[in-house]
């Protein structure tokens, strides 16, 4: 290789660097936003019990959802549509606008789970009372980055928040886990040393239920569509989405680690993000603790935002209008107010700690589970549409990896769904 091919090679080299920064941010942004308040909470109440017995998931979960996000951002950069346009044009009115309802209905209890985390960290450091300021300007804040900001904007700002989901890996240092044991477990399933009753496998539901919902899926193919990424830049935007589900992987996997090393060898069990939090305090110090809260913190207040977005996205999608970050027009009204609904309802309930917050949650993870399986079906007969995808259509093998995923993703939600109404009924 002469002086001039090497120096060719490194332009081209940073070439495909530059296009790829230019391009990232849909993937990683939806893949990190799910660890949101319910998922920090699952994947910590999964360290605290079953301690590492439960990593060996994490790369089934990861490879699962680079399948399920890469087809929806196939489809956005061949097609240019979201997700719910799509839906509306290809199945008709009745199938997007009962699809709608139910992603509305679920998004709603998500989006009060987030402000619940926002209201829990709060009041691990001063008075319950001052709930009363920080979810206001909590809901404040989010409802401007929205109304007010850009594309580019919003999502600067969420590549932001991304890098404060480092806390997690940074307190796992603090509490020094036996490194060999948790690798080892996190590549080969532990049966022996676990009892495989129905909290085992209501927990392994749970973590995927967690880790893949009908959100990211309207949000991350809008997102694509939003931005502009087109077929010549998919393969940028393939790269995306995997780094950002490997990253989902890594974070969960320090999470479950964190607690694993603290709370599970000391017999503690908790039962939400803020009471690991709180755990943490006496038995990894107080920096750690405070890793884990800002975290949390951090997780619950873009969750805030980005899954009343997706519900934005897709609400004015399927009935045909106008759906952009950044568009001040009378056609994106639609796409402002369903935003707004969201983000000021959610908080507002907050406000009034006496309603049913448990079952409103409860109630959304089972709308989640009504509608996964319905969305991924469709999503795969939209993306073996030759006359939407052309040559992007799945490949046979594609196809098989798939339906297998999504088969295995229909069952476990079901599962999770009849277990959340039937606890004894795995036991």
């Amino acid at each position: 290789m002469t002086v001039g091919d090497i120096r060719r090679a490194v332009r081209s080299s940073r070439s495909r660097i530059a296009l790829f920064l230019a391009v990232m941010g849909p993937g990683i942004i939806t893949a990190n936003m799910d660890n949101d308040a319910g998922g920090i909470a699952t994947y910590s109440v999964a360290g605290a019990h079953y301690g590492y017995s439960m990593l060996w998931l994490l790369p089934v979960i990861t490879f699962a959802l680079i399948v399920v996000q890469e087809m929806c951002a196939r489809m956005a950069a061949i097609t240019g549509k979201g997700l719910a346009d799509l839906i509306r044009e290809e199945f008709g009115m009745k199938v997007a606008f009962w699809s709608m309802l139910i992603l509305v209905a679920a998004n709603f209890g998500t989006v009060v789970a987030e402000f619940a985390g926002i209201t829990s960290v709060v009041e691990m450091f001063v008075p319950g009372t001052f709930r009363y300021v920080i979810i206001p300007l909590s809901a404040l804040f989010v409802w401007l980055l929205v109304v007010k900001g850009t594309y580019r904007t919003v999502e600067r700002v969420f590549l932001y928040a991304c890098l404060v989901y480092l806390t997690y890996i940074l307190s796992v240092f603090l509490v020094h886990p036996p490194w060999p044991e948790v690798i080892r477990k996190t590549f080969v399933p532990d049966f022996e040393n676990v009892k495989l009753d129905a909290g085992y496998f209501n927990m392994v539901i749970a973590l995927i239920g967690t880790s893949i919902t009908p959100w990211m899926q309207f949000y991350l193919q809008s997102s694509v569509r939003d931005k502009g990424i087109d077929e010549e830049h998919y393969p940028y935007e393939k790269l995306d989405v995997t780094v950002g589900a490997i990253s989902l992987g890594v974070v969960s996997f320090f999470i479950i680690v964190a607690c694993a090393a603290t709370l599970f060898a000391k017999g503690i069990h908790v039962e939400s993000a803020k009471e690991a939090a709180e755990a943490l305090r006496p038995v990894a110090g107080p920096y750690c603790s405070w890793l884990f809260a800002i975290g949390l913190f951090n997780a619950s207040l873009f969750g805030a935002v980005i899954v009343p977005l997706s519900t934005a996205y897709a609400v004015a999608e399927s009935l045909g209008w106008e759906a952009s970050l950044g568009r001040r027009t009378e056609r994106s009204r639609l796409f402002i107010w369903t935003y707004s609904l969201m983000i000021f309802a959610g908080a507002s309930l907050i406000m009034f700690p006496k309603l049913p917050l448990v079952s409103i949650m409860v109630l959304s993870q089972t709308f989640n589970g009504v509608l996964l399986p319905v969305v991924l079906v469709l999503m795969l007969i939209l993306v073996n549409r030759k006359d939407l995808m052309g040559q992007y259509t799945n490949s046979r093998a594609a196809n098989i990896v798939t339906w297998f995923t999504v088969a295995a993703l229909i069952i476990l939600t079901g599962l999770l769904m009849m277990t959340t109404f039937s606890p004894g009924l795995l036991g």
